[in-house]
Order: structure tokens, then C-alpha cells, then sequence
């Protein structure tokens, strides 16, 4: 084999144009397929980063009337529906996959926070207990954190994003000032930001009013001084943090199971559902997945011109060592060797098609990424399998002239010229 193997690529060097234009077809299919797949990749990351949050791992959990989520502001408390206790909370921290969980109420700000004459007109105010900062990987920037006493004492004290910061105080420090709430005063201690930073990729005015709330930026208070704001307890909505983005549908569903046992609603139409981001990010990868699986095909095309002209070539080369081949026969080499000899020969060459057509193929999916802004991710699977199936190619379309080299008659072969 090793013999086989030196000879292939003597062949090889000894026609460099030729063999350079007989791999080109397995090159351009090669290369077109690792970019295709690349740039699908890159995309479908690209759709779950922008919805679920680079590095985020969490999923919302919150009440919902119907298909649509329960808005307290239009609708009240609604009956029925407990504040959630911290024994219903362990036993969400029970589940697999789940690594912490916390418990916060929200409102649109609706021009309720303000510093001086300076109004937040979007974003939101939330209510968040112990566990929120952690659960949801925030970092303090300026400042403090909520301490036990801020709970214990029901202290009227607020952190700020760093959004929410730069619209009250516009790049002066915030930390020890006070800002208003539904008109009562409460003192910034701290400002927040999440430890990795996502910036996610717009194209869609649907996707701008995805992101603005979050854009806009968010004050957060101890839930323990929510009734300070809105003079009742209300139902909670709940952040798991998991494991890996991969588990958020089994767990938020598990997780709206434990909080739906506690429910004696009225309206039988309020459930705990989760955000299921992730099938969202699914669902949209699917529409396109239709179109990519033509794109691959259609660069498969070119894999089987290729394969032709491999076939091609390799018949020429018979024909033009015929007569090596008939005194290598007639010195007692079996039809085996020489078929194996030429299967070889045409493996090498479309194997070394496959890997220069992999490095070309990442070389274009990188080009198409600065031209075009589009995230790309190298698959090495994909990369592997495309090297293989190129060998494969040479073997299979590499056999007919092999065969026909093994079964050439020696007498004749070595009368030919």
C-alpha cells in the first residue's frame, strides 16, 4: 500500500498541470460545500445568539393568559395565583440541568422613573429577589450590589443598568444620587451590566422591537420594596439558569409544570409557560433549510463533474502505460496489484483534491464573512467527511480504468504503442 501510495504521487509530480486540472472539479465542489455549510452554520448560530443571548444559558418562565403573556398593567392581579414560595423555588432548583433559579416582577417604566427633569421613556422596572444578579450573570460596574439588609430592612434603594445610567445622568456618576419612582425616592447604589457583553445583529424592524425594551434599559429594586411602588404583592415570573442553551425546553417546561400545580385561577386560561427561545431559533432554521439542503446539492454537481474528470484522466493514463502495465503482467504481477495500484492512484489525486478544496473552502467561507457581515462557523466534521467522501469519488470512479488495466491481455499490452 505504502509502495502504491509513493508511486500515486510520483504520478502526480511527474504531470503537475494535469493532475492540478483533474483535481480542480474536486477542488471548486469541495471548497463551494465546506463554504455552503460554513455559512449555514455560522448562520443558525447567529439566529440563536440573537435570540437567547451569547453565552446567557437562561430562560424566562411567566404567566400567561392564553397565547399571550399576562400583563398586570392592563389586566390587575389576577386571582387564584400565589406569590411564588421559596419551597416551590427549591423545588425548581431540584431539576436537571438547573444551576440557579430567581424570582423578579416587571413593569414598563411608561415615564415612571425620573432624575430631576430627565425621564427613562422606555425600558423597565423590575422587582428582584436575592438570587436575580447571579442567576442572570451580572456584574457590579460602579457601586454595590443589593445586600440581606436591603431585603431585610425593605430599604428604597436601586441599581441601575448601564443603559438606564447613561439616560438619567448622561456619563456622570450616578452611585449615592436619587431618582424618583412612581414618585417615591429611592438611592442608586450600584450600577450593572451583564458579564459578557451581546450585541445582537438587527436586519428587522421585528427584531428592533424584539430588542428595545432591553436597549432602552431596566432599574432594579429589592422585590422585598415592590409594594413600596405598587402597593401589592404580585405574581412572580421566573429565571432558570441552566447548563448548556441545549436544555432550556425540557427544563422551562418542567419548570411551568411545578408553578401550574399551584394555580386555583379562575380563569382557566392563565398558565406558567417558558420562553421557548430555543424552539424559536429552531423553528426559524427550519424555514431555510430547505434552500440550503438545494445549495449543498447543487455544489454536489460539481463533485460529480470532478468525479468524471478523474475517471477521464485515469483512462488516458492506462491507455498511456499500457505497456508498463503488460510487463509488470508478464513478469508475474497479479490482477490485484495492478487494480490496487490504480484505485490508489485515483484515491491520492482526489484526496489531495479534498484537502486543498477544504483550506479553499474556509479561506472563501472567511472572504464571504467580511464581505457580507455574515458570522461563519468551520464545521470539522463536515471538513473530515468532505476529505473522505473525495477519496470515495476517486475509488468509485476511479474503478472502471482500474478494472480495465487489470484485465489487460500482457501479449497485447506489450505490443501496443
Amino acid at each position: 500500500m505504502l509502495e502504491n501510495i509513493r508511486l500515486s504521487f510520483q504520478g502526480l509530480w511527474s504531470h503537475k498541470m494535469r493532475s492540478f486540472l483533474t483535481m480542480l472539479g474536486i477542488i471548486i465542489g469541495i471548497a463551494a460545500i465546506i463554504a455552503i455549510v460554513s455559512t449555514i452554520k455560522g448562520t443558525n448560530e447567529q439566529i440563536k445568539e440573537n435570540l437567547i443571548g451569547s453565552g446567557d444559558n437562561t430562560v424566562n418562565v411567566r404567566l400567561y393568559q392564553g397565547d399571550n403573556s399576562y400583563e398586570i398593567d392592563y389586566y390587575g392581579v389576577p386571582d387564584g395565583v400565589p406569590v411564588i414560595s421559596e419551597e416551590t423555588r427549591e423545588k425548581m432548583l431540584e431539576l436537571d440541568h438547573v444551576e440557579d433559579v430567581a424570582l423578579y416582577t416587571s413593569r414598563e417604566t411608561y415615564r415612571a422613573v425620573y432624575y430631576q427633569n430627565t425621564a427613562m421613556s422606555g425600558g423597565k422596572i423590575c422587582g428582584i429577589d436575592r438570587h436575580y444578579l447571579d442567576t442572570c450573570n451580572y456584574i457590579i460596574k460602579q457601586g454595590r450590589g443589593f445586600c440581606e439588609s436591603d431585603y431585610n430592612k425593605f430599604r428604597k434603594v436601586v441599581l441601575l443598568d448601564e443603559n438606564s445610567a447613561e439616560t438619567l445622568f448622561q456619563g456622570t456618576d450616578p452611585v449615592g444620587k436619587t431618582v424618583e419612582i412612581q414618585k417615591e425616592p429611592f438611592t442608586v447604589i450600584g450600577v450593572i451590566a451583564k458579564s459578557t457583553r451581546f450585541e445582537p445583529v438587527i436586519n428587522s424592524i421585528e427584531e428592533y422591537y424584539t430588542y428595545a425594551e432591553s436597549s432602552s434599559g431596566a432599574v432594579y429594586v429589592p422585590d422585598t420594596a415592590w409594594p413600596v411602588l405598587y402597593g401589592y404583592d404580585e405574581p412572580q415570573s421566573v429565571i432558570l439558569k441552566l447548563d448548556s442553551v441545549d436544555n432550556m425546553t425540557v427544563a422551562g417546561k418542567d419548570a411551568s409544570n411545578i408553578l401550574n400545580t399551584g394555580l386555583n385561577a379562575t380563569d382557566e386560561t392563565l398558565k406558567y409557560k417558558a420562553d421557548d427561545l430555543l424552539k424559536q431559533a429552531e423553528d426559524i432554521q427550519k424555514l431555510s433549510q430547505s434552500t440550503n439542503t438545494m445549495l449543498i446539492w447543487i455544489a454536489g454537481i460539481s463533485l460529480l463533474v470532478g468525479g468524471i474528470g478523474v475517471m477521464n484522466i485515469m483512462l488516458v493514463s492506462v491507455t498511456e502505460r499500457t505497456q508498463e502495465i503488460g510487463l509488470k503482467k508478464a513478469i508475474g504481477a497479479r490482477k490485484g496489484k495492478i487494480l490496487g495500484q490504480f484505485l490508489t492512484e485515483a484515491a491520492v489525486l482526489t484526496s489531495l483534491g479534498g484537502l486543498i478544496g477544504v483550506i479553499v473552502g474556509i479561506i472563501l467561507a472567511e472572504v464571504i464573512s467580511r464581505i457580507t457581515s455574515t458570522l461563519v462557523a468551520i464545521s470539522v466534521p463536515a471538513s473530515v467527511l468532505a476529505v473522505i467522501f473525495s477519496m470515495a469519488i476517486g475509488i468509485i470512479f476511479g474503478l472502471l480504468p482500474s478494472y480495465k488495466a487489470a484485465n489487460l491481455n500482457p501479449i497485447d499490452a506489450l505490443r501496443h504503442e
